[in-house]
């Protein structure tokens, strides 16, 4: 093709299938705005270029694809940096493309002159700057093959300005198929086969690489056919549905500490499963690639590679042991005694509201379907606990690098890529200060989203530690009662403060049937604490 630097970027992405991208206007980044428009490909722009990239990072996460964000160059790309390494830690295929001040001028101080790839390197799987005109739809291409390969990460690509507008003659590769991982070693399939074999009561944690590979099908065929317990965490929650007899999230403690094996599949041995040590349980790891296989730990047995056809494997592999059946009837029960005793809180009508209440009333009016959205700390760690997954790819919270401000973000990337389902943002009134601004851009979008404030008036993950550590806290207060609603209706769209849980069902009914974005304000109690405990270090 023929065509400036814009509009060969926006062709590469055409041909990838990316329908939207999310940006804030700069004039080194026009020209991808220009290949867009002729192209159909939506630009959603944003008012801080971090909503921008988490958005990018939330579209990739929904659609198992790419996600796109462009910021200008300088303060534009450096406002990406939190999204980057938030797609960097989970494992999101973002694409951030970067304006730059212009080749023919640099040194010479121009303006927002910023060498952007030493910033982005030690985040992106890719980051480059493409200098030669006939050379800006090979590079893009590369980047995003490169951020779809298992194990997926973000990219950077940026182009001088003078580059950006010059017009040449380009090679466009074809999209081609996805990347898919390797085939699993047999070896190691027949290790994890026999420490599977030999266990009594075994457990299998299935993580977010689950549902990024398009592995909830095999997950499912492994843990029936095997009858063997799932804990689903992440994104892979609603791979397993709630509701299906093996699964045990609820039970998750008592599995850990019981087990005899541990599977887990598509997650990291990170901080949220003790850095994959569970007492004298063996560990089998499964990843997508050996990049992302635990060092720290020992597992018994390893397998890195395509996890659709590395759990079919393992499935073929074990002979079904009659133990498994009763082990999973129990945790099942154990689940089942968990949620019974859930409804004191999720029903508690106290005054101030106790937060689970918020959660209890949530549930009355989810659809199962309904894409739920987590930014924030101590108020949506009750929606971990108590918001059940039906459908896989529903449920998006900030991941292992733990952003505040995801929020706004992925809510939009929620209505652009599912039109037709109900979308529920959970935020703290800590996270609403980070992004609060961009509900101005859900209104001029045209994007309906119902969000949800918990409303306690302090830094709850904070405050209350702090507290216990030294007797008293700093820097942990908010404005108390403050009416965010009053902000979202100033921005154009609507919504009310709830003070009564008996309130709290029909306002999120009065949401969902506005058709603009709503925001349900409810004041609820800091005195409450999310009871946890974790060793970060």
């Amino acid at each position: 093709m023929e065509g400036n630097g814009g509009q060969q970027i926006a062709e590469v992405l055409k041909r990838h299938g990316v329908t939207a991208i999310y940006s804030l206007s700069g004039a080194q980044i026009w020209p991808i705005y220009d290949g867009c428009v002729a192209r159909d490909i939506r630009i959603v722009d944003v008012r801080h270029e971090a909503t921008a990239g988490f958005a990018a990072e939330g579209h990739a996460k929904l659609t198992r694809s790419i996600g796109v964000a462009a910021g200008t160059a300088g303060p534009g790309v450096t406002n990406l940096v939190s999204a980057v390494a938030s797609a960097a830690a989970a494992g999101s295929s973002l694409v951030a493309l970067g304006g730059r001040a212009p080749q023919g001028r640099w040194g010479s101080g121009s303006l927002q002159e910023l060498d952007h790839v030493p910033i982005l390197d030690s985040l992106c799987k890719v980051a480059r700057t493409v200098f030669d005109p006939a050379e800006v739809a090979a590079g893009t291409h590369d980047a995003v093959v490169a951020a779809l390969t298992p194990h997926r990460g973000p990219v950077f690509v940026d182009v001088p300005l003078d580059t950006m507008f010059s017009t040449a003659e380009a090679r466009v590769p074809e999209a081609g198929e996805r990347p898919r991982g390797s085939d699993p070693d047999p070896e190691s399939v027949g290790a994890a086969a026999a420490v599977l074999a030999e266990a009594r009561r075994p457990v299998v944690v299935a993580g977010s690489d689950v549902w990024w590979e398009g592995a909830w099908e095999p997950l499912r065929r492994l843990v029936e056919h095997l009858r063997l317990p799932v804990v689903c965490n992440g994104l892979a929650r609603g791979c397993i549905p709630a509701g299906h007899e093996l699964a045990v999230s609820r039970a998750r403690s008592v599995a850990l500490k019981e087990a005899d094996a541990v599977m887990v599949v598509g997650t990291p041995l990170d901080f949220r499963l003790g850095f994959g040590r569970f007492g004298d349980s063996r560990v089998i790891h499964v990843q997508d690639d050996p990049s992302v296989l635990g060092t720290h730990a020992t597992p018994a047995a390893s397998v890195a590679g395509d996890l659709p056809g590395a759990l079919d494997a393992i499935a073929s592999a074990v002979t079904p042991q009659p133990q498994w059946s009763d082990w999973a009837a129990r945790l099942r029960e154990h689940e089942l005694s968990r949620r019974e005793a859930e409804g004191a809180d999720l029903l508690n009508d106290s005054s101030p509201i106790h937060p689970a209440r918020v959660y209890g009333a949530l549930r009355e009016v989810l659809d199962p379907d309904a894409v739920v959205i987590c930014d924030g700390g101590d108020f949506v760690s009750y929606a971990g606990k108590y918001v059940d997954s039906y459908t896989p790819g529903c449920w998006l919270d900030p991941g292992p690098f733990g952003c505040l401000g995801t929020g706004l973000g992925y809510a939009m990337a929620a209505r652009v890529v599912h039109p037709g389902r109900q979308v529920v943002l959970l935020l703290g009134d800590g996270a609403f200060g980070f992004s609060g601004m961009d509900f101005d851009t859900l209104v001029r979008h045209d994007l309906p989203v119902v969000a949800v404030v918990g409303n306690n008036g302090i830094w709850g993950l904070e405050k209350h530690p702090m507290r216990g550590l030294y007797g008293w806290d700093v820097a942990a207060d908010l404005r108390q009662e403050t009416r965010y609603d009053d902000v979202v209706t100033a921005l154009g769209g609507a919504g009310e403060t709830v003070s009564e849980p008996s309130g709290i069902a029909d306002a999120l009914k009065r949401g969902f049937d506005s058709g603009v974005p709503y925001l349900v304000n409810v004041l609820i109690d800091p005195s409450v604490a999310y009871p946890r405990s974790s060793n970060l270090a």
